[in-house]
């Protein structure tokens, strides 16, 4: 069985390129292909286990690694060109547009979706407010449309969705119509171990994009000036943050996993502002028993406990700073078997049996039905 691994892009390592290295754990055998790919040998090392992949020909257009958000329009055609004509089994990890590969009668199409294209489905408004000229945002939704109805269109093209949560399940079925199996990503559990003495500081890590809201919890700790907040990562909102940041708040930039890990254990508290579809982080927070202060949306109903963390109302300052008012006052009492209980459920072992079992029986009755 010749195996085709699909992701849309490999620039920056997050939660779906973690999941692309635990698939090709289960099928090490599988060829590579993308939009781009501007891994260095580091990443290419730890996520793709040292593999060349073949790339679209968005890899060659001029600056692509730093504007390709500008060449979304393209995607879809890009996508569309790879030739997968050689394979029988194409798995496709998607939170855009891998899932839109061309497939013969012969192959089939196992779609892990991250989420259905974000910014053009339910993000689609927040993106256009952050676009700054009235005609750029009049070009930018009459874009976003066209990828939303080939998206829809394409979405038939894939036989079986596997949603990495029921947040995402529903999306699919809400925006495409169809059913999928929740298979929750792996995350790296034994990476991490309980640490109960806490410093006295607040903790957060993403992305610095639009979504992940990270601009609420500056915002709220403006206001709360007697506590520390500390933020790792890197993005595109990194010189407006740090205009915004407060004497209390600071923002690291990238820090390397081991020193990241020891800032998540000693955090009084992980605070988040994200919807996100699932939300690896909160998982990792919470295994190094840490608890855990987000807002009741998305893939957080399902990865946080009233045991392990702290909830708040809806994305806005006012329900963060309650939140962590509240957290405070509470002084409360997190039990390290809670942590334990709750995050062994996503684990690697369980991921990679979960998802071999449910492709080797996807790819048994496609034989089967084709005899």
């Amino acid at each position: 069985m010749k195996i085709a691994l699909v992701h849309d892009w490999f620039n920056e390592a997050g939660g779906a390129e973690k999941v692309v290295r635990e698939i090709l754990k289960c099928y090490p055998e599988a060829d590579i292909y993308c939009l781009f790919d501007f891994f260095d040998d580091k990443k290419r090392g730890k996520y793709l286990n040292g593999k060349i992949t073949t790339k679209s020909y968005i890899q060659h257009l001029p600056f692509t690694k730093k504007l390709y958000r500008f060449f979304f329009p393209l995607f879809p055609n890009a996508i569309e060109k790879l030739d997968l004509s050689k394979y029988d089994l194409i798995i496709s990890s998607s939170y855009c547009v891998a899932k839109g590969i061309k497939r013969h009668p012969n192959q089939l199409h196992i779609c892990y979706c991250h989420s259905p294209v974000r910014y053009a489905w339910d993000l689609k408004e927040d993106y256009l407010k952050a676009v700054r000229f009235p005609i750029n945002r009049i070009v930018f939704s009459m874009f976003l449309n066209r990828l939303r109805k080939w998206d829809k269109e394409v979405s038939n093209r894939v036989d079986y969705f596997i949603a990495n949560s029921q947040n995402v399940s529903d999306r699919i079925k809400q925006n495409y119509n169809r059913e999928s199996v929740v298979i929750y990503p792996p995350v790296e559990i034994e990476k991490f171990s309980i640490q109960e003495d806490k410093s006295n500081y607040y903790f957060t890590v993403a992305r610095l994009v639009n979504y992940k809201r990270i601009d609420l919890i500056i915002k709220a700790f403006k206001q709360l000036t007697h506590l520390q907040l500390q933020i790792a990562g890197y993005g595109p909102n990194m010189k407006r943050l740090l205009k915004l940041a407060p004497a209390n708040v600071n923002l690291l930039g990238y820090i390397e996993s081991s020193v990241l890990v020891n800032k998540i254990k000693s955090a009084k508290a992980f605070v988040a502002a994200a919807n996100e579809d699932f939300g690896i982080t909160i998982v990792e927070a919470q295994a190094c028993g840490t608890p855990v202060i987000v807002p009741f949306l998305g893939g957080y109903k399902e990865t946080v406990l009233d045991t392990t963390g702290l909830f708040y109302k809806d994305q806005s300052v006012e329900s963060i700073v309650n939140a962590i008012n509240e957290f405070e006052k509470q002084n409360k009492k997190y039990e390290s078997i809670d942590f334990i209980n709750n995050v062994t459920k996503f684990n690697q072992q369980r991921f990679h049996e979960e998802l071999m079992k449910f492709v080797n029986e996807a790819y048994l009755k496609f034989i089967n039905g084709k005899k």
